[in-house]
């Protein structure tokens, strides 16, 4: 069976955009039908096992009395599910033309990576600081020993001839209203942890945020920085569609999804992570998956392609980086990733340190082991800025400024930016900021 990493990787040499959706099922029956619609979609694909609330935090006693009480649950409990039960939804689905990857939110992730490689999976994601900072309060140097752990007994399937491959959800911390740098850096570092204890198939994550032009900036940094930092890995970069407040129009849904499909193209990023119209309504259905990733499928074939002499995958020439090599972002991200570097040489107790000193610090995040110091806001273009560095070691960056306050106001307006400014393309007439300009933004 082909593995993960390989499987996107080919497609890229191919041309093909490889599309992904978020979904999760508690029956076993209606996860095997999601699976089956997905690998059937117009479009190049893999498949998604999204595992419940109760498994992510460990609560399999809930997992297993839902199950036994006939509630729906709202991701497949692979923990909970018989082994057989989970290699019977995927017999005959999975295969080498059609991956699956088991996406979680869990900083206690050991009873899943134990589930999934018993299974015959082999691709998973999330990260020490990803999927603990947003999701709780477990103490951050917990979360770092478990992914730790994790990840070398993860490492240890090619002892038995398969590549085991992890996914950054870095690069979405919050899924809105962090600055791109920031994103960058903090993907970069977890593919640095997963690489210091033997994980060689790696993607790094990137989400759509609120200006065209500074997603491809940070997605081209990101690019340089992993052929730079990570020459030994085998790695492409995944992009999510929008994470924050969705478009309520479907004109404006599938206007944000197809930008996120532009971005993907014009960066050369080797899949997406898709967003259904459906988001601001209901759970989305299966159809509605399928819908949103033959959408961006289209929307991909039809982008252009970049021009001659762009980033190449997985090449740390300098000709691969072009006239990106010194942009703001990258400037940015690069501090903050030897910032981190230079707390120590275990990445995993570096990261730790970093957020104790600040030079970490996630706007917005309350966690207790995040500063709070850094603030953001929407500038008038609709570019994400610093508007109060605290102890990030920036220095005199382009994008650093001075303090600026920021009100509560503020804030919630600019959690419904992407919202108002994409729903505005079905009622042109309301207030609001504007979409936009052109294919990539201007």
């Amino acid at each position: 069976m082909t593995e993960f990493g390989a499987f996107v990787r080919a497609a890229h040499e191919r041309g093909e955009l490889v599309v992904q959706p978020r979904m999760g099922m508690g029956a076993p029956d209606a996860m095997r039908a999601g699976l089956a619609a997905t690998r059937a979609a117009h479009a190049t694909t893999v498949g998604t096992l999204t595992l419940d609330s109760y498994t992510r935090v460990g609560d399999l006693d809930a997992a297993a009395e839902a199950l036994r009480s006939g509630i729906g649950l709202n991701g497949y409990p692979i923990v909970t599910h018989e082994e057989s039960t989970t290699r019977q939804v995927l017999a005959g689905i999975i295969g080498d033309d059609f991956p699956v990857q088991v996406r979680h939110g869990s900083a206690t992730p050991l009873h899943i990576f134990e589930a999934l490689t018993r299974v015959g999976l082999d691709a998973t994601e999330g990260g020490p600081v990803s999927y603990c900072l947003p999701y709780g309060r477990i103490p951050l140097d917990q979360s770092v020993s478990n992914w730790a752990r994790c990840c070398d007994q993860f490492a240890r399937l090619r002892d038995v001839g398969r590549e085991p491959h992890l996914e950054t959800f870095g690069g979405c911390m919050l899924g809105q209203l962090c600055p791109p740098s920031q994103l960058v850096a903090i993907s970069v570092l977890e593919a640095l942890f997963f690489r210091q204890h033997g994980i060689r198939s790696i993607s790094l994550s990137y989400a759509q945020q609120t200006h065209p032009e500074q997603d491809r900036e940070a997605v081209r940094a990101l690019r340089r920085l992993h052929t730079e930092l990570l020459p030994d890995a085998d790695c492409h970069i995944v992009i999510y569609a929008y994470m924050g407040v969705y478009p309520t129009t479907p004109e404006g849904a599938h206007a944000l999804l197809g930008r996120a499909a532009e971005l993907a193209v014009a960066t050369g990023a080797e899949r997406l992570i898709v967003k259904t119209a459906a988001e601001a309504h209901h759970i989305p259905t299966v159809a509605d998956n399928v819908a949103a990733l033959e959408h961006a499928a289209a929307v991909a074939r039809a982008a252009p392609r970049p021009v001659a002499g762009g980033p190449a995958p997985n090449s740390a020439s300098p000709a691969a980086v072009g006239d990106f090599a010194d942009s703001a972002t990258y400037t940015e991200a690069r501090a903050l990733v030897e910032a981190v570097m230079n707390c120590g040489p275990d990445i995993g107790s570096a990261l730790f340190r970093a957020f104790k000193r600040g030079y970490l610090d996630i706007p917005y995040c309350l966690h207790p082991d995040n500063m709070g110091r850094s603030r953001s806001y929407i500038d008038d273009t609709g570019r994400l800025r610093w508007a109060d560095t605290g102890m990030l070691p920036l220095g005199k960056t382009v994008n650093a400024g001075s303090v600026r306050a920021v009100s509560s106001g503020d804030l919630l307006t600019a959690l419904s930016y992407v919202q108002r400014t994409y729903d505005a393309l079905a009622f042109p007439e309301s207030a609001g900021p504007a979409p936009l300009s052109g294919p990539g933004g201007a």
